[in-house]
């Protein structure tokens, strides 16, 4: 049996549903939340990150969303707030009012663009985790960022009582399971094709796009290697591969797949805001006929 992390195992990185008009959707997010969690078994919902649409959304609404989903979800999961940005400053201010809230924990991704030194990565890290009294997840995704969080830095920050989890988007799983054998640092796969490669080096779990509109069948590879049926989670892990393909691998943002997806199966998602188009039709009815070969479905499955 996996040890499951400090924010559960099976984690959303949920959207952020809007209105027709592009308004935040507070109704259709407590709807979504509730579905995901009570019929999904998703055990956390990440808030605000980039599947969330955090780059253009105002800090208000991200705080609303924060607050509408906590009260939706109640105990029953973990909801963790994205809330990196490029100034340490607005950082901090973010996770403030992420705590006040009612977030559970924080994501907190490497400054980007800047491209600052890994000494000045570090200190922005501990800035904002000496701000608040809720956990942090690191956020490694160079390809985003310009910037990896190297081995060394992070095996420094692992000490600090409040920097829990990782959210590995780095692809190097050398590099996970090195600081996996000397941390108690809990890595989340953010890459959906390595949930299940990095559950069997020690990972926590995962936070996925696609746990949106199929968080069963992305369980499914956990849950049946916790029982010890590891060709059964290879099985239901290759099962994943073709939506996984489409909604992350097709050039497209994983928001705008997972949106065209939810909005197909009638769940609530909304348009995605500008500078992001929609999927295409065609985009979508691929999706579609790749959610029906996984779950059996039309209709929504959880």
């Amino acid at each position: 049996m996996t040890a499951a992390g400090p924010f559960g195992r099976a984690l959303c990185a949920m959207i952020t549903p809007f209105t027709p008009a592009g308004a935040l959707d507070l109704d259709g997010a407590q709807s979504l939340a509730d579905r995901l969690v009570s019929g999904g078994g998703c055990e956390g919902l990440v808030l605000n990150g980039t599947t969330g649409e955090s780059p253009t959304t105002t800090d208000a609404e991200k705080s609303a969303l924060v607050r509408a989903v906590s009260e939706a979800v109640g105990d029953r999961a973990s909801v963790l707030a994205g809330v990196g940005s490029a100034d340490t400053r607005h950082t901090v201010e973010l996770a403030r009012a992420a705590e006040r809230a009612g977030a559970d924990g924080l994501l907190v991704v490497t400054p980007y663009y800047s491209r600052p030194p890994q000494d000045a990565v570090e200190a922005h890290f501990r800035r904002v985790a000496d701000a608040v009294g809720v956990p942090l997840m690191l956020y490694d995704i160079p390809g985003r960022t310009g910037t990896r969080i190297e081995v060394e830095t992070m095996l420094r920050l692992a000490g600090h009582p409040r920097i829990r989890a990782v959210k590995d988007c780095a692809y190097d799983l050398l590099a996970a399971a090195t600081v996996l054998a000397r941390t108690d640092l809990a890595y989340y796969s953010g890459s959906e094709e390595l949930n299940l490669p990095l559950y069997a080096v020690g990972g926590a779990g995962y936070v996925s796009t696609v746990a949106n509109c199929a968080p069963r069948a992305m369980r499914a590879v956990l849950d049946a290697y916790d029982a010890g049926d590891t060709a059964g989670a290879a099985l239901a892990h290759r099962r994943t591969v073709p939506l996984i393909t489409l909604a992350m691998a097709s050039g497209l943002p994983g928001t705008v797949t997972a949106k065209g997806l939810l909005g197909a199966l009638g769940l609530p998602a909304g348009p995605v805001r500008e500078p992001l188009r929609p999927a295409g039709r065609e985009t979508v009815d691929g999706l579609l006929k790749a959610y029906e070969e996984l779950t059996g479905l039309r209709q929504p499955a959880m």
